[in-house]
């Protein structure tokens, strides 16, 4: 018998275990999308976990057994992507009347990637954003992201390339997704 996956809250206990989950995952799903500099790099300023979302509880966990098998979550302040570590974050709230969610840190261990898990977590992020007064989510894609967030009903609506401190640049796509 196969565990089912069991979404729920993320808690600050489960903190490193989803650090751990995110590192995985980033290694992994991004090496044909990215250079090796590029996820160290983007491990260190970008790529983490949001204690914001965390404490407001907007971030889930999705576990498998025993197993953290992947977390995201989606926003009601103005940051759009990034850790705690990452610069330029905003703890200003959202206005759901002119303003979209936002979908954050989704992140998937490779081991359980392509079973579903992350459209779990997006129809979780989706009910949750709906029922506050949102109308459009919004994300900033990573490469490898892209193709599940076509799937889930995104449209891209450009593209973006951040430049980190020590100079890397980290191609990104922004997408958006009416819902309701």
């Amino acid at each position: 018998m196969v565990d089912e996956p069991i979404l729920r809250l993320a808690t600050p206990e489960d903190r490193p275990a989803l650090e751990a989950l995110l590192e995985r995952s980033v290694r992994d799903l991004s090496r044909d999308h990215y250079s090796p500099s590029q996820i160290d790099a983007s491990l260190k300023a970008i790529f983490g976990i949001d204690g914001t979302l965390i404490a407001d509880g907007t971030y889930f966990t999705v576990m498998v057994g025993d197993h953290y098998a992947a977390c995201g979550g989606w926003s009601r302040r103005k940051t759009l992507f990034g850790g705690d570590q990452a610069s330029g974050r905003s703890a200003d709230l959202l206005d759901p009347a002119t303003d979209a969610a936002k979908i954050r840190a989704f992140f998937v261990d490779p081991a359980f990637a392509r079973r579903g898990i992350a459209s779990l977590m997006m129809r979780a992020s989706e009910q949750a954003a709906l029922a506050e007064g949102f109308r459009n989510l919004e994300l900033m894609a990573t490469l490898p992201g892209v193709p599940l967030y076509r799937a889930l009903g995104f449209t891209a609506t450009g593209t973006h390339e951040e430049r980190l401190a020590d100079g890397t640049i980290i191609p990104f796509v922004p997408m958006r997704k009416p819902i309701g």
